[in-house]
């Protein structure tokens, strides 16, 4: 065992300090990698089923190959590396709003190391996911695949600005940036939300909540999280 906590990175930000971190956990005896934000503890590499399956579930909800990806949020990178890892997959659009996390990528600092940066699929943006939608998009320029894992849930928001998106208008948008077989996949770290799922199926034919359970080393039990996958055409 080394330093309980080392701080890998610290960088002020517009949303508050954005640290980096490697801490060491007694309940598995080793060494995890987290991301805080302030007071909001952000991810951790000790718990990234939810990441994997939002692109797990997300993808297997699309039809066909060639597939083109935007990923909302790139955290530690587990969601667009597991994107990266399916053949069906052209190309991954990752788009983060601290600048900081994606340098962290490009450093190898985090568990996966440089990978995202050395995949010639994986473009890495600096910018607002959120206002990604703003402009309409052409119909060579959609997505087959949305995925976002930024805000804690539909209602724990990381930043007030970002409840515009989780309306009719928003997810509107995101529904015209989506290809005709496209689909919408978001993680949320709380139970199915039934006032979103209502705002969700106005938008899109076919939604459903999806509840993930896996074992939590930390209370020796299980925790659960929810992938929402919204697609354009009917189930």
């Amino acid at each position: 065992m080394g330093r309980l906590i080392e701080e890998l990175d610290y960088r002020p930000t517009e949303m508050g300090p954005l640290v980096l971190r490697r801490r060491w956990v007694a309940a598995i005896d080793a060494d995890v990698v987290e991301v805080i934000l302030g007071d909001e503890h952000l991810m951790s590499s000790l718990f990234t089923v939810g990441e994997i399956e939002l692109t797990v579930r997300g993808l297997a909800a699309v039809k066909g190959e060639d597939l083109r990806v935007l990923v909302g949020g790139l955290g530690l990178g587990y969601t667009a590396r597991a994107a990266l890892a399916s053949p069906r997959v052209a190309s991954v659009d990752v788009v983060d709003a601290l600048g900081p996390v994606i340098e962290w990528h490009r450093a190898g600092l985090v568990p996966i190391g440089d990978s995202l940066g050395q995949e010639p699929r994986c473009t890495l943006s600096h910018g607002d996911f959120f206002g990604w939608f703003d402009a309409p998009r052409e119909a060579g320029d959609r997505f087959d695949a949305v995925l976002l894992d930024i805000d804690h849930s539909p209602r724990q928001l990381l930043h007030p600005d970002h409840g515009r998106f989780y309306t009719v208008e928003g997810l509107e948008r995101v529904r015209a940036a989506l290809s005709a077989r496209g689909v919408f996949a978001m993680w949320s770290d709380e139970g199915p939300d039934d006032a979103f799922m209502a705002v969700l199926t106005k938008v899109f034919p076919a939604a459903r909540a999806e509840v993930v359970a896996f074992d939590n080393p930390l209370t020796g039990g299980q925790s659960t999280c929810t992938i929402y996958v919204a697609g354009r055409e009917a189930a």
